[in-house]
């Protein structure tokens, strides 16, 4: 359950070369609802706020996700991530973990000096700051999503194509690798929504069947919008889809009522 919640804020939309026109916007809103098998499990949310950092205007998104019903007895998630993120380029600046998954807690807030590439992380549970070097352009776990959003030619990628970015997270910088699939139409609750299909490449083993076990549906408009998310778990599936959206930027394209 905890696996889903984080990669929830973790989905994202590719492309490359140069930022367009932001995808979002303040007041942009959306909740998705997971299921693990006929249960509802939980929710994950993802908000955009304005926000002023070092007399700077910034995005603040924040993203939480909690287990509700028979789940959250059984086993309690309340997870809050957020970041502060440059307007212009896309680059984060601070961002706080603040999680409790079944008595396993983090209280952690990070400063990345974009100009240095160091990023400080102050450990409030443990009593510790620790800094560490990064690569140009890093991203953390929510300014990854709204960064790749971004990009102009998402509609030029080839299925089979993928792209990396670094990320850092837990303490070290990742290659978060993305690959496209293709287009598909796909029922939901609003409709039959037009999407381009993607599986981020995760690590086999112990929580996921094969390193392709995660796929990503994403809204073909100017939203790229993540609409479904299905995990193929080492037991069982996960699957979270959209619950409810609000001030989107663009048209949320729907084929068919």
């Amino acid at each position: 359950m905890k696996k889903i919640i984080l990669l929830l804020l973790l989905i994202l939309t590719v492309s490359f070369d140069a930022v367009q026109e932001d995808a979002y916007d303040v007041g942009e809103w959306f909740k998705f609802r997971i299921h693990y098998g006929i249960v509802n499990a939980g929710y994950a949310t993802l908000e955009v706020k304005d926000a002023t950092l070092n007399n700077k205007k910034v995005f603040h998104v924040v993203g939480k996700g909690y287990t509700t019903g028979v789940s959250r007895f059984f086993f309690k998630v309340v997870d809050v991530y957020e970041s502060y993120i440059d307007k212009t380029t896309g680059n984060p600046y601070r961002f706080i973990r603040n999680i409790n998954e079944g008595g396993y807690t983090k209280n952690q807030e990070g400063f990345i000096d974009q100009s240095a590439n160091r990023v400080t992380v102050k450990d409030y549970k443990n009593k510790t700051e620790k800094t560490f070097v990064i690569p140009k352009n890093t991203q953390d776990i929510l300014s990854t999503f709204y960064y790749l959003r971004n990009h102009p030619r998402i509609d030029k990628i080839n299925p089979g194509e993928s792209i990396e970015i670094d990320m850092f997270f837990d303490d070290e910088t990742t290659k978060f690798k993305l690959k496209f699939i293709g287009r598909q139409d796909i029922t939901t609750k609003f409709g039959v929504i037009s999407s381009m299909v993607f599986k981020p490449l995760v690590q086999s083993g112990r929580v996921f069947k094969e390193q392709e076990s995660l796929t990503v549906w994403v809204s073909d408009d100017e939203n790229r919008l993540p609409i479904r998310i299905k995990a193929d778990l080492a037991v069982g599936s996960l699957k979270a889809d959209l619950d409810a959206f609000k001030g989107l930027k663009g048209p949320f394209k729907i084929k068919k009522k």
